[in-house]
């Protein structure tokens, strides 16, 4: 794995997600890096904020690999997934954010799920997690900054939850809520974005297969700088839709508010699917950098999975509609 690690040469665009009123807040230093849209780093280097994998510990030693859910693609290793990734409520900087992370406890957690549904409840994910058979999902992740991975993640299915707590049946949408808690995540006590993060599916996307509530990657639990102790995977969408540290999920009627397309909605739309025919603003979504790979590869409708959720869009303009 450290071999392989050691072989990505290629630097890629880090665009710097601030809106208008942020740049005044940074300075001319600042508006003067936003102008090219991106500043540049190496996808290898981990340096000295890195997290070594030994230390990430906590195997869980029952799950499935799901038939269906696998790729004839290279995993990214480990010690790129876990040192390298935006989790904005630590900080800002994606190479550090392992060693920010490294010292939050997510145990006890519980997860509120209420609003338009039969059956209400506070759940303590430890315990909900013995209901469910969990499952290994080997799926691509895209990132809206242009850059790639290849995860293991385990979860369990978002539908089986939903089929519990019996959504009533003008429910639309599912609305997702993160930790808010600057004593924890120190990264909330700045104003880069509106805490707490917030993000919103369909009812229909939430209850498509490929949904999960990821508690794991790699056979091991879920580390803090991952969205400990448990996330959304989308993996159709660009990766901000994969809200992390969930405390509480909300069905509703309407089209709930999320983080990012509140924050620039010229820039970030509540459906995020992955197209490389729409570029963001200041970037083409076409290609991509897959970490630990030398050269940049294409981009795939859908981030690969257009079989399996094309047809949720059929009657919706993606390009109006990003």
């Amino acid at each position: 794995m450290t071999d392989h690690h050691s072989q990505a040469r290629e630097v890629t665009p880090k665009p710097l997600y601030l809106n208008r009123r942020t740049f005044l807040r940074l300075g001319a230093a600042a508006a003067s890096m936003v102008a090219t849209g991106m500043i540049y780093r190496r996808l290898n280097r981990t340096g000295s904020m890195s997290v070594d994998t030994d230390e990430i510990t906590g195997y869980l030693l029952a799950h499935d690999r799901s038939a269906g859910f696998d790729l004839d693609e290279a995993k990214t290793p480990l010690e790129q997934v876990v040192n390298y990734n935006n989790f904005y409520e630590f900080t800002t900087d994606k190479e550090a954010v392992g060693s920010v992370a490294r010292a939050f406890v997510s145990q006890p957690w519980q997860l509120v799920v209420d609003g338009m549904v039969h059956k209400p409840g506070v759940f303590d994910v430890q315990e909900l997690l013995k209901d469910y058979p969990l499952e290994e999902r080997i799926y691509r992740m895209r990132c809206v900054e242009a850059w790639s991975m290849v995860v293991p993640w385990i979860g369990l299915p978002l539908a089986k939850l939903i089929e519990r707590v019996e959504p009533m049946s003008n429910v639309q949408f599912v609305a997702f809520e993160s930790l808010k808690d600057p004593e924890r995540m120190p990264g909330q006590r700045g104003t880069v974005l509106d805490w707490p993060y917030v993000e919103g599916l369909r009812l229909d996307e939430a209850m498509n297969p490929l949904t999960i509530l990821a508690v794991g990657l790699y056979g091991r639990l879920l580390p803090p700088q991952n969205g400990a102790p448990i996330r959304l995977v989308v993996p159709w969408k660009y990766g901000f839709k994969g809200i992390k540290s969930i405390v509480k999920i909300t069905f509703v009627s309407t089209q709930p508010p999320t983080t990012w397309s509140r924050q620039a909605p010229d820039e970030y739309g509540f459906y995020a699917n992955v197209n490389p025919e729409v570029p963001h603003p200041r970037w083409s979504q076409a290609t991509e950098q897959r970490l630990g790979e030398s050269g940049r590869r294409a981009t795939l409708p859908f981030n690969g999975y257009a079989q399996q959720v094309a047809g949720l869009y059929r009657n919706l303009d993606l390009r109006v509609n990003f």
